[in-house]
């Protein structure tokens, strides 16, 4: 069986690599082709170089953008995961509910970006405007919005991720830390953390991932508004591409930088949470 399936496995897999080669290498290949060439259609395009590359850094939206993305992630991934493994460890306890509550925390990321955005706008400006402002009269409040909808959506999934950690750390090995005198926080830290690293490592690069890429609220909830100072990467991406006339190839460019930089952070957060990750 195992050699039939050998022998047969190329014809099985052809398939999926030719769909997988049109829809994404073959456009991936083009686009990073595309940023160094000026272009208004595909069949149009001058190569002229780094030159889109050196305009990204002399536009002071995508700095900002940058730096707001930065910020937002680096916020988010904190929050998020800390407040799901607090749940999680509170709903692996033996009560009551703990499968009504897993249920309705993890509902908020069946619901689409945008549709979520235009919620929490009119939350949020519901209560600005009893302060006399709104979301997008002030970058913090854009800021802050965002954050909370980040952490809304996102902390009941990872929650059902430390859960799974959890609930397969071997009880002999809390009931060894308990014969042992340890008390709960230092099983906590020196057992449970420790054996759920493998659900930290996948939390961690979902978050991360996540919030780099963060598009679909940010143009429902504010839009970059004010003055673009509440765009992010994506956005600020999309605006260049798409509202700045001649600026197709530095839009184009600014994508591929975007891939690297979320490449190479991804990349290197998998590499040192696994360098902790305990063998079973």
């Amino acid at each position: 069986m195992q050699k039939t399936l050998k022998r047969y496995f190329p014809i099985f897999v052809l398939p999926t690599l030719i769909a997988f080669a049109f829809a994404f290498i073959v456009p991936f290949v083009m686009g990073v082709y595309l940023s160094f060439c000026s272009f208004r259609t595909i069949t149009n395009a001058q190569f002229t170089g780094v030159r889109n590359y050196i305009r990204i850094f002399e536009d002071r939206d995508f700095l900002n953008a940058l730096w707001f993305t930065v910020k937002f992630s680096v916020l988010s991934i904190l929050t998020i995961n800390v407040i799901s493994f607090v749940l999680a460890l509170a709903l692996t306890r033996k009560i009551r509910g703990t499968n009504l509550f897993r249920t309705v925390f993890f509902m908020p990321n069946l619901i689409g970006g945008i549709i979520l955005g235009y919620i929490w706008q009119q939350m949020i400006n519901a209560v600005l405007l009893r302060y006399e402002t709104t979301l997008v009269a002030n970058a913090a409040y854009g800021f802050w919005g965002l954050v909370i909808l980040m952490n809304w959506q996102m902390i009941g999934y990872m929650m059902i991720i430390y859960v799974a950690g959890l609930q397969n750390v071997p009880t002999e090995l809390l009931e060894a830390a308990r014969i042992d005198g340890a008390n709960g926080l230092q099983t906590l830290f020196r057992v449970k953390i420790p054996m759920v690293m493998p659900s930290i490592t996948i939390c961690l690069f979902l978050t991360l991932s996540n919030s780099f890429k963060l598009f679909d609220q940010n143009l429902a909830l504010t839009a970059g508004a004010p003055s673009k100072r509440t765009a992010m990467l994506a956005l600020d991406i999309y605006n260049t591409f798409y509202g700045r006339s001649g600026y197709e190839g530095v839009g184009q460019a600014k994508a591929v930088l975007f891939f690297l930089i979320v490449a190479a952070i991804a990349l290197g957060q998998l590499i040192l949470t696994r360098r902790k990750e305990v063998e079973q």
